[in-house]
C-alpha cells in the first residue's frame, strides 16, 4: 500500500505539469481552425444605411425596395461648383464638361442639368447610378472617379457631396478604424501594464492573451454571422476590440493579483494557480456574465445598428473570458515564478505591511458614512443635469471630426441656396397609385419639386426636393406630413433616416433600458443572495451614467465645439456603463460577503473589501477607461461621444461610487445591505462559515 501511494505522488506532479502544456495546444489548434475565418470578417462589414437604420421604419423599407428597382441602389451625388464673388463663363464652361466626362465614363440614371444658385456663385449637378448597386467597394470606386474628373481651376472650388459621397467618406473611416483602433489600443494598454506591473516580461502575458482573444473574436464573429445574418459594422466591430482588450485585461489583473498572492502561501504554482482560480474564477465569471447578458439585451433594440452590437460585443467578452480562464494561467504556470521578476513573490514571504491609499479612503468613508454618502449623491446629481446642455441632434454634415469634401459641398450648399432643399426625399408608392402619389406630392406646401422615377415589383420611385433645407425643421415638418398623408407609400432619404433614427433610438431607450436593469438586478440578487446591495450596485452605476452624461453635456458644445449629440449615445452609454460597472461592484461586494461569511462586523468587512480590491479595482478601471478613450481619437463624432462618456463614467465609478458611495453606504446599512438573506441577520459566525463556501477573494 505504502509504495503505491508513494508511485501517485510521483506521478502526479507530472500529470499537473502536462495540464497548461494540453491547454497552450488546444489553443494553437483553435487558432488554426479559425484562423481563416477571422481574416474574412472585414469582408463582411457594411456600413451602408440600411445596416444601421431601423429594421420597420420607413427610410429602411424606402432602402430595400431600391435594391430591388431597375439597376438596383442607386447612389446620388451632387458635383458643387463655387467661387466666391461670382462664378465666370470659363467656369461653367468647365463645369459643363466635366459633368459630360462623368456621364460619358458612368451609366447615369437621367442627364444631370445644372442648377446656379441666385448670386451666381454656385453651380450644383445632381449624379446618380446604380451600377455600383449594393457592393460598397463599387459604390467608392464611383464616388471617387468622380472626384478625379471634377476637379477646381484658378480660384473655382468643387466639391463632390451628397449621400453616396458621404456614404463613402463615413465607410473611409469606419475601414481605417481597424490598424488605428487595435495598435492604439494595445500601445495603451501596454503602458498601463507596465506601470501597474513594474516588470520588463509579466505586462506582455495578459497583452498577448488579449490579442489571441481578439483574434479568435473575429473568427467566431464572422460564424455568427455566416450562421445567424448577425449584421457586423465598423462600429460593433470596432467596440469589439475595445471589449475584448479592456474587459480581458480586467480580468487578467484580477486573476493575476489572486496568484500572486496564493504564490506566497503555495508552493508550486500549479497548485497556486488553482486555489487563485477557484477563488476569483466564480466573479470572474459572474462579470463576464453581467456584461453579457446587459449586451444581448440590445437585441430588443430596433435598431440595426444596436441590434447588431448586442451579440459581437458578447462575442468579445466571451472570448476574452476563455482566454483569461484558461490560456492565462496556462502560460503563467509554464513561466513560473520568474514572470514577476524583479518583484518575484517567494514562497512563506509576507507582502509588506503598508498603509495604502485606499486604506486610508476606506477609513475616511467609514468615519462619516452618511456624510460622504449625501455629499457624493449630490455631487453625481449635480453632474447629470449637465444633460439639460447636451447639444440637440447630431446632423450628417456634423458627423465627422476632420471635415472631408462631401461635408463641404454641403456646407456650400446652405450657403449658396438658403430655405431650399438640396437633398432629395425618396417616395416609394404602389406604382398602380403613383400619378394620384405623384400629384398630391406635388400638391403639398413644402415640396418644391417631385419627379417620377423608376419601377419595377409593382413599386414606383418619386424623387422630392423640399422647401426647406436639408435636416430644417422646415424639411422635417414636410416629410412628417407626407408620412401621415401619403397612406400605402413609404417616404425615405437621408433626411428621413436621420427622423427614424432619433425616434427608434427614443423607443429603443424605453424598450431596452428596463431589460437591462432587470437583468443585471437577477444575476446579482443571485450572486450576492440579497436584495438590498443589487439594488445599491444598480442605483449607483445608473447614478454614474446620469454624471458621466452631464459631463459630457458640460463639455461637448462649450469646450469641444461639437455641433450635435449621436442620437444613441444615451442608449449605448447606459448598457456598458451599468454592465461594465457592475463588474467593479461584483469584485467589491463579494469579497465584502467573504469578509463578513468568515465573522467580520459589517464595517470592518466593508473596509477590508476596499483595502484587499482597491488596488485591483483601480487598475481594472485605468485600463478599461483607457481602452474606451481610444475611440476619442477616432474620426467620427459619435464614436468620440461614445469612447468619451464610458470613460469618464468608469473613471467615476472606479475612484468615487466604488471606493466612497457603495463602501459609505455599506457600512451606514450594517447587515441590512445583505436583507432579506441570512448574512442580514446576526449568525453564529463558526456555523455560517461551515454552510456557505467562500467563493472569491
Amino acid at each position: 500500500m505504502g509504495p503505491e501511494k508513494a508511485g501517485k505522488t510521483r506521478r502526479g506532479p507530472g500529470r499537473r505539469t502536462a495540464v497548461p502544456w494540453v491547454l497552450l495546444g488546444l489553443w494553437v489548434a483553435v487558432l488554426a481552425a479559425v484562423g481563416p475565418f477571422a481574416a474574412k470578417l472585414a469582408d463582411v462589414q457594411h456600413d451602408r444605411a440600411v445596416d444601421y437604420l431601423p429594421a420597420s421604419a420607413d427610410s429602411t423599407q424606402v432602402a430595400k425596395i431600391e435594391d430591388r428597382l431597375p439597376g438596383g441602389e442607386a447612389t446620388e451625388l451632387v458635383l458643387v461648383y463655387h467661387r466666391d464673388g461670382g462664378l465666370r463663363a470659363a467656369d461653367r464652361a468647365t463645369a459643363a464638361r466635366q459633368v459630360a466626362d462623368v456621364a460619358r465614363a458612368n451609366p447615369l440614371t437621367g442627364t444631370p442639368e445644372a442648377v446656379p444658385s441666385r448670386d451666381g456663385s454656385t453651380l450644383m449637378y445632381a449624379v446618380a447610378s446604380t451600377a455600383p448597386g449594393t457592393d460598397e467597394k463599387k459604390r467608392d470606386a464611383f464616388v471617387n472617379d468622380v472626384r478625379d474628373v471634377a476637379r477646381g481651376t484658378d480660384g473655382m472650388s468643387v466639391d463632390v457631396g451628397g449621400p453616396g459621397a458621404l456614404a463613402t467618406d463615413a465607410g473611409e473611416v469606419y475601414n481605417s478604424l481597424g490598424g488605428p483602433l487595435l495598435y492604439t489600443t494595445v500601445g495603451v494598454v501596454a503602458v498601463l501594464l507596465i506601470l501597474i506591473y513594474r516588470s520588463p516580461l509579466l505586462w506582455l502575458v495578459p497583452l498577448a492573451v488579449a490579442g489571441v482573444a481578439d483574434y479568435l473574436s473575429m473568427g467566431v464573429a464572422y460564424g455568427l454571422h455566416q450562421a445567424f445574418g448577425t449584421s457586423v459594422s465598423g462600429q460593433s466591430s470596432g467596440v469589439m476590440t475595445i471589449l475584448v482588450f479592456g474587459a480581458g485585461t480586467d480580468y487578467a489583473l484580477l486573476i493575476i493579483s489572486r496568484y500572486r498572492e496564493e504564490l506566497r502561501r503555495v508552493e508550486r504554482p500549479y497548485d497556486a494557480m488553482k486555489v487563485a482560480l477557484r477563488g476569483c474564477g466564480p466573479a470572474v465569471l459572474a462579470s463576464s456574465g453581467t456584461v453579457a447578458a446587459g449586451l444581448l439585451c440590445l437585441l430588443a433594440a430596433d435598431l440595426n445598428s444596436s441590434r447588431g452590437m448586442g451579440p459581437t460585443g458578447t462575442v468579445g467578452v466571451l472570448c476574452a473570458l476563455l482566454a483569461m480562464l484558461t490560456l492565462l494561467p496556462a502560460v503563467l504556470v509554464l513561466l513560473g515564478r520568474r514572470v514577476f521578476w524583479p518583484l518575484v513573490p517567494a514562497y512563506g514571504a509576507e507582502p509588506k505591511a503598508r498603509r495604502g491609499l485606499f486604506a486610508a479612503m476606506g477609513s475616511s468613508a467609514g468615519r462619516r458614512p452618511l456624510v460622504v454618502l449625501a455629499s457624493g449623491a449630490v455631487l453625481l446629481g449635480a453632474l447629470a443635469l449637465g444633460t439639460l446642455n447636451l447639444p440637440g441632434p447630431l446632423k450628417q454634415q456634423d458627423a465627422f471630426v476632420h471635415r472631408p469634401d462631401s461635408v463641404a459641398a454641403m456646407e456650400t450648399l446652405a450657403r449658396a441656396y438658403p430655405g431650399k432643399g438640396t437633398q432629395p426625399i425618396t417616395v416609394i408608392t404602389p406604382t398602380g397609385r403613383a400619378d394620384a402619389t405623384l400629384a398630391a406630392v406635388r400638391g403639398h406646401a413644402g415640396v418644391a419639386s417631385a419627379e417620377r422615377g423608376r419601377s419595377g415589383g409593382n413599386w414606383t420611385e418619386i424623387s422630392v426636393i423640399a422647401r426647406g433645407a436639408p435636416q430644417s425643421a422646415a424639411e422635417t415638418a414636410t416629410i412628417k406630413a407626407l408620412r401621415e398623408d401619403l397612406g400605402g407609400s413609404y417616404v425615405g432619404g437621408p433626411s428621413a433616416q436621420q427622423i427614424d433614427l432619433q425616434d427608434t433610438n427614443a423607443r429603443d431607450r424605453l424598450v431596452v433600458v428596463p431589460i437591462v436593469l432587470a437583468s443585471v438586478l437577477l444575476i446579482l440578487v443571485a450572486l450576492l443572495r440579497s436584495l438590498v446591495a443589487p439594488l445599491l450596485l444598480v442605483g449607483a452605476v445608473v447614478a454614474v451614467w446620469g454624471a458621466a452624461l452631464g459631463i459630457g453635456g458640460l463639455v461637448f458644445g462649450p469646450l469641444f465645439g461639437f455641433e450635435g449629440t449621436d442620437p444613441g449615445l444615451g442608449l449605448l452609454s447606459f448598457v456598458f456603463l451599468v454592465a461594465l460597472g457592475v463588474d467593479y461592484g461584483i469584485f467589491l461586494m463579494h469579497r465584502m460577503r467573504e469578509e463578513s461569511l468568515s465573522g467580520a462586523e459589517p464595517a470592518a468587512a466593508a473596509l477590508t473589501a476596499l483595502r484587499t480590491t482597491g488596488g485591483v479595482i483601480a487598475s481594472a478601471g485605468l485600463v478599461l477607461a483607457a481602452t474606451f478613450a481610444v475611440l476619442t481619437n477616432m474620426g467620427l463624432l459619435q464614436l468620440v461621444e461614445l469612447g468619451f462618456v464610458i470613460s469618464v463614467g468608469v473613471l467615476l465609478d472606479t475612484f468615487l461610487v466604488r471606493t466612497y458611495l457603495v463602501t459609505s453606504a455599506s457600512v451606514a446599512l450594517g447587515r441590512k445591505v445583505w436583507w432579506p438573506g441570512g448574512l442580514s441577520r446576526k449568525p453564529d459566525t463558526e456555523e455560517a462559515g461551515r454552510r456557505e463556501p467562500v467563493a472569491v477573494g
